[in-house]
């Protein structure tokens, strides 16, 4: 994909962010990989102001090279790609409901088998450090493992994904999971899934969809 178009679908992917209702404001980033590194939303430029040009590559040393200052962010997008080979871009909201139980410091539990598109049993909670640092990444990471989305204590959520349309839905399920999961506690605890079928589930996921031809 060549570096126009990979920006104009990143513009896009930014502004379906808030027009799916999963992110406010200037809140949130988005990024893809390219090259030796990624392109990624810049810092404070509200999305409907966003354009291609704004966009900034940092490699994965770091170094950003552009006319705008990258998302404050960056450190846990490029730790992402730097350790998830199978990361090819990244989404970070402020979603209502997710950011509601990141707030409590609570996991997302196998409440509903949909859980496992994270890619595992639940959706975890890593715990609260300030944001844009390096300790936020190295606890993002943690929380990550073996999953492909996680909540920021106090902050929010990440999904990342095969590419930008990937990991733009599956944002969207993460807080579509919480709003029901949210829902759900108003009546009671409601009954969780065995290891074992999640465990099934997410095998299942990772096939699921339309194959090529």
């Amino acid at each position: 994909m060549s570096d126009d178009t990979l920006r104009e679908r990143i513009v896009h992917t930014a502004r379906a962010m808030n027009a799916l209702g999963i992110n406010q404001g200037k809140s949130g980033n988005v990024s893809a990989r390219f090259e030796d590194g990624f392109l990624v939303t810049p810092s404070g430029i509200p999305y409907e102001h966003l354009l291609p040009v704004d966009l900034v590559h940092v490699g994965l040393d770091g170094q950003a090279s552009g006319p705008r200052e990258p998302s404050s962010e960056w450190r846990f997008h490029r730790d992402i790609y730097r350790t998830r080979p199978e990361a090819g871009a990244v989404v970070h909201t402020h979603s209502s409901y997710a950011t509601t139980f990141a707030c409590l410091g609570r996991a997302i539990p196998p409440f509903h088998y949909e859980v496992a598109f994270a890619g595992g049993k639940d959706i975890r909670c890593a715990p609260y450090r300030t944001f844009g640092t390096q300790e936020l990444s190295d606890v993002a990471l943690a929380a990550l493992e073996g999953r492909r989305a996680c909540l920021l204590a106090q902050h929010g959520a990440i999904a990342f994904g095969t590419d930008l349309a990937d990991a733009l839905r599956l944002a969207d399920k993460v807080e579509h999971l919480a709003r029901i999961y949210w829902q759900a506690l108003q009546v009671g605890e409601p009954p969780l899934l065995s290891d074992g079928e999640m465990a099934l589930m997410a095998e299942r996921f990772r096939h699921y969809g339309p194959r090529p031809g």
